[in-house]
């Protein structure tokens, strides 16, 4: 006779079925990540047709960021209640209405508008796929596996859109790099309710309105005040936005700790391998964004690579990430998450201190090994600590639990453009005038001052001996101030570590139940 207390509850393996569905849903999560960047191949042609003014650029570039980040803790938390799936193919569908409208935008303001709906369409597709991910793997090692190839799917995104976007602007209107987002989001409305199954909280309460909006106020309020921040330099505006959203931030956990039925469980950030995982995803994203920053601009305007030269120079970066999140769910096989997350965050300090090193470069070999060697140790991590939160939460919880995820990478990519970006403008304005350019005429001085993007500008109306001057000495300064930035950044990937190894060594990847 077999005794009750001898059994073991073996988790289901998943059927073809719910591998099927995981690609189904890791084409959508694929085309969120390319309209975050295939966008930028097309501005000069929309401001060629649409002539908009440039803080009317800005908002068409930055909205859908914004909408994205305000609305994923409510579109998450929306699946929770009323069904993952259903959430799902209502934003597939809206996201491909508004892409159309985007597309086919006759104003500036008509493509700021179809902009801000896409991001909000575009906020139900990271939290509801990845919640009924949490639901049909329910065997823990082909739920990390499957959360690896949702996290490549997005840094698979990133490499594609340049490549893909600049493909159709060489051969249609800028309007078609909206129009490719139709067919999938055609194919998701098709298949997705033959292969993707439902799940919702069967005992939800009613939505909270309030606290979605305060939800929605304090990010957009952090998001757009430290975006501002770093693209226009310290001012007012942004900084009180900052404030307002914090203090909308600390008012919206307040009322969620005091509701029976809140829009998210705060309890969830008193486990500690949840809130680590959290601010290892922040302090990942911060190194990663704001190096890649730096990256480009050096590439070329230090090295003086055309634009497609400087993009295979960084794919590779792409490639690694894709790979890396798929090998995650291995490595933590064999080493525990806190190992892997620590050693791949000293590994990247080793790649960011390489960076520190590149004054005297003369090709671009040192900047690609340090690329590559901070891109290998970060590349695992995204994935282990999406795991890490999705397990630490209730299944009924799955899609809160998804867009906080979801929300700090985007407050860490934020941070990272935002105080790195302030950081480099700061110390390259420094050491440009203390390369004592005082021969050159004022104007050229202070309009170099900005950039090195701006002192290549200002050379053009220069004469050859001094317009020669002035770049030596800008991109002196831009080097000295990579190099700066570079350090800081080691220094965060070392205290990462030290954080990971501490606050995560007793959260295990779940392994196989043994019998």
């Amino acid at each position: 006779m077999q005794h009750k207390f001898l059994r073991h509850e073996v988790p289901a393996k998943a059927t073809r079925r719910e591998w099927i569905g995981l690609a189904v849903i890791a084409i959508p999560c694929l085309i969120y990540s390319m309209d975050l960047t295939v966008l930028y191949l097309a501005v000069p042609e929309i401001v060629a047709d649409l002539r908009p003014s440039a803080a009317g650029l800005l908002w068409i570039v930055d909205i859908y960021g914004f909408m994205v980040a305000g609305a994923l803790v409510t579109m998450g938390t929306l699946g929770d209640r009323i069904g993952r799936r259903k959430v799902l193919l209502i934003g597939a569908a809206a996201f491909g209405i508004t892409s159309v409208l985007a597309a086919y935008s006759t104003s500036t303001e008509m493509l700021i508008a179809a902009r801000a709906l896409q991001g909000l369409a575009a906020a139900t597709l990271a939290p509801s796929t990845l919640s009924l991910i949490r639901n049909m793997f329910l065997d823990p090692q082909e739920r990390a596996f499957a959360i690896g190839i949702w996290v490549a799917s997005f840094s698979a995104g990133a490499v594609v859109g340049p490549v893909f976007g600049g493909f159709i602007l060489a051969h249609f209107w800028w309007g078609a790099v909206f129009l490719i987002n139709v067919p999938v989001m055609l194919m998701l409305l098709f298949l997705g309710p033959i292969l993707l199954p439902e799940f919702r909280d069967p005992n939800a309460g009613r939505m909270d309105l309030v606290s979605a909006g305060l939800s929605v106020i304090a990010v957009l309020g952090v998001i757009y005040g430290i975006k501002r921040l770093a693209e226009d330099g310290w001012a007012p505006l942004p900084f009180a936005s900052i404030v307002i959203g914090l203090a909308v931030a600390a008012i919206f956990f307040r009322r969620e700790s005091r509701l029976a039925d809140p829009l998210i469980d705060v309890t969830l950030f008193s486990t500690p391998a949840f809130s680590a995982a959290l601010a290892t995803n922040v302090l990942g994203l911060f190194m990663v964004l704001g190096s890649f920053l730096f990256i480009t601009q050096y590439l070329q305007l230090v090295l003086l690579m055309n634009p497609m030269q400087a993009g295979l120079w960084m794919a590779p970066s792409g490639i690694v990430f894709a790979l890396g999140s798929m090998a995650a769910p291995l490595l933590v096989r064999r080493f525990k998450p806190s190992h892997v997350i620590a050693l791949g965050l000293l590994l990247s300090a080793a790649g960011f201190a390489a960076l520190t090193q590149i004054a005297d470069a003369k090709t671009p070999w040192l900047l690609f090994a340090g690329m590559m060697a901070f891109c290998i140790g970060l590349s695992p991590i995204g994935a282990i600590t999406t795991d890490l939160v999705m397990g630490a939460a209730p299944a009924e919880r799955a899609g809160a639990a998804s867009a906080i995820s979801e929300t700090s990478f985007e407050l860490g990519g934020a941070l990272g453009i935002a105080v790195l970006g302030s950081l480099f403008t700061f110390v390259y304005g420094r050491a440009f005038l203390a390369a004592d350019p005082g021969s050159l005429p004022v104007a050229a001085i202070e309009r170099a001052r900005d950039g090195l993007g701006s002192a290549v500008d200002a050379a053009y109306v220069l004469p050859n001996e001094q317009a020669a001057q002035l770049l030596a000495t800008a991109r002196s300064a831009f080097v000295y101030a990579f190099e700066v930035t570079s350090a800081v950044s080691a220094v965060c990937a070392v205290l990462a570590a030290i954080l990971a190894a501490t606050l995560l060594r007793r959260a295990g990847m779940p392994r196989e139940n043994s019998h």
